[in-house]
Order: C-alpha cells, then sequence, then structure tokens
C-alpha cells in the first residue's frame, strides 16, 4: 500500500510543478503586458503633455497678437480709429465712383 500512496503522492507533486510553471508563466506573460501598458501610458502622457504645451503657446502668441492688432488699430474705449478708417473707405468709394461718372461725361459725348 505504501507503494501505491507514494506513487498518488508523486503524480501529485508532478501535477503540482506542472501547474506551478503554467502558473509562472502566465506571470510572466502578465508582466510583460503590464509593462508594455505603462510604456505606452508614458509615451501617451509625454505627447499630451507636449500638445498642452504648443496649446498654450498658441493661446499666448493668439492673444499678443489680438492685443497688437488692438493697439494698431486703435480698437478699445473711445477711440476714433476704427470711424476713421470706415469714413475712409466710405470717401474712396465716392471718389472713385464721382471721377468715373466724370470721365464717362467726359470721353461718352462725341461732338457732332
Amino acid at each position: 500500500m505504501s507503494t501505491s500512496r507514494g506513487r498518488v503522492e508523486d503524480v501529485y507533486e508532478s501535477q503540482n510543478d506542472q501547474r506551478l510553471d503554467e502558473l509562472h508563466a502566465k506571470i510572466r506573460t502578465l508582466r510583460g503586458v503590464t509593462t508594455d501598458i505603462h510604456s505606452d501610458v508614458e509615451s501617451q502622457n509625454l505627447m499630451l503633455d507636449e500638445t498642452g504645451d504648443r496649446f498654450s503657446s498658441f493661446g499666448a502668441t493668439l492673444t499678443a497678437t489680438s492685443r497688437r492688432a488692438g493697439q494698431a488699430f486703435g480698437i478699445g474705449t473711445g477711440s476714433l480709429k476704427p470711424w476713421r478708417i470706415a469714413m475712409l473707405i466710405v470717401a474712396l468709394f465716392l471718389a472713385f465712383w464721382i471721377s468715373s461718372k466724370v470721365l464717362a461725361w467726359w470721353w461718352g459725348s462725341p461732338s457732332v
């Protein structure tokens, strides 16, 4: 009886060793997957940080540009530059219109 009992224990021991080896292989695979996920997350975090920095830089540049444009055109409280520009455009339009009418009258009537 002791011989058969020893064989059963040896079978159980070999099954335990086999299952322990399988578990160890699964743990190695899981560790590799975890390492890959970690490195991917780190690279994505770096990319997001760089994108955020670029947008912040773009926002600062856009703010500075709009401030300079406002100063150049005199946009703000109590400024007259936009009205001056609008009146200049209207005056130029009227001057071209009147000159075209005068030139059409001058060249358009033949002498008979």
